[in-house]
């Protein structure tokens, strides 16, 4: 059930409410059939950009937004042809699950015999058939998940809209129908614009994200290149776990109290400070390893644990490493990191 993706444009779109700014002027363009994850923490904007391109907000004056070459500025949400899923799913209770999904097509007055065959096209990629004619206090969290995406999908909207539609779910539940919507959404292949301060979900949905804070784009590229290479601070410690190393520079090396960093050119012209995931450090011997401190704390999570190190570096460091190891608080270690694996941040 391919739609046919559009791109969409936004021009310097800024966004003031009663006199105060929330949204900066961003220029910001989306490839038709892409999958866009606005990802920050509340307030940053990242909804109030949605909103703009659903229609549901005006752009301040001279912004502007395109769905490919139409200019939709202007226009209400009802004639831009987007489907929604709010975070509370927005479903109608007095309606079962057909009628919920139907609903959209019965407003534009579809024929009853069309609508019936889009509504069980529908029910059999949600695999909801055996709850078509439940009300929806019946249904589960992720049975309702589900509908709110059906009902969006059944107009075959030229843009699909998501407002954190997983966050009222349980972590469990959350993972499972985060993969879901990752296949569905590669098989509908639909321009897609998703919100979240999730960065799991970010980094499993999109094929970019834009990272935003107080109002601003901070980082647009895709999940690898968020991860591994952030333009700025805000970015590094929004997504994942970061580490700080700060010293002094001597002889292409930056020493620590815990010891001393190798690093290449291009870092040494940054500040005198470099940054590493927790992942991209392993333990050593402390005699030769590059760094070295004490085990504080030792969190099992699991698949890996979490290792808490003091005296290594101005601040504790975090390491992880497999499983199964187990070390007891005050044992000395060493660590090594990968010249590669440090992110260096003016």
């Amino acid at each position: 059930m391919k739609l046919e993706p559009i791109p969409i444009t936004l021009t310097r779109c800024a966004k003031t409410f009663r006199g105060t700014r929330v949204l900066e002027p961003l220029d910001l363009a989306i490839g038709a059939g892409e999958t866009l994850v606005l990802l920050g923490p509340s307030g940053c904007g990242k909804t109030t950009t949605l909103r703009m391109i659903a229609g549901l907000e005006t752009p301040d004056a001279g912004g502007r937004v395109a769905f490919g070459d139409e200019d939709v500025t202007a226009q209400p949400i009802e004639r831009r042809k987007v489907g929604m899923v709010f975070q509370n799913y927005a479903l109608f209770p007095n309606l079962d699950v057909r009628g919920n999904i139907g609903y959209g097509l019965k407003i534009q007055r579809v024929p009853a015999a069309d609508t019936r065959a889009r509504v069980d096209e529908l029910l059999a990629m949600m695999r909801l058939e055996a709850h078509a004619a439940k009300p929806i206090n019946q249904l589960s969290g992720g049975q309702r998940q589900r509908v709110a995406l059906a009902r969006a999908l059944a107009p075959r909207p030229r843009v699909l809209l998501l407002d954190e539609p997983l966050t009222a779910l349980d972590a469990r539940l959350r993972d499972t129908l985060r993969s879901e919507m990752n296949a569905l959404l590669r098989e509908l292949g639909v321009t897609t614009v998703y919100v979240t301060h999730d960065q799991a979900e970010a980094m499993e949905l999109g094929d970019r994200i834009v990272v935003m804070s107080a109002g601003r784009i901070e980082q647009i590229g895709t999940p690898r290149e968020i991860y591994f290479q952030p333009a700025s601070r805000a970015v590094a410690q929004f997504v994942g776990t970061l580490n700080r190393i700060a010293g002094e520079w001597q002889g292409g090396m930056l020493r620590t109290s815990g010891g001393a960093v190798p690093a290449s050119a291009s870092q040494i012209a940054g500040a005198a400070e470099l940054y590493f995931r927790p992942e991209d450090a392993t333990l050593a011997d402390p005699l030769a390893a590059q760094l070295r401190g004490v085990i504080e704390q030792a969190t099992f999570l699991g698949e890996r644990t979490r290792l808490t190190i003091g005296g290594a570096a101005p601040d504790a460091l975090l390491v992880d490493v497999a499983g199964r190891v187990e070390l007891a608080r005050g044992t000395p270690v060493g660590i090594s990191i990968a010249p590669e694996a440090l992110i260096a941040l003016a």
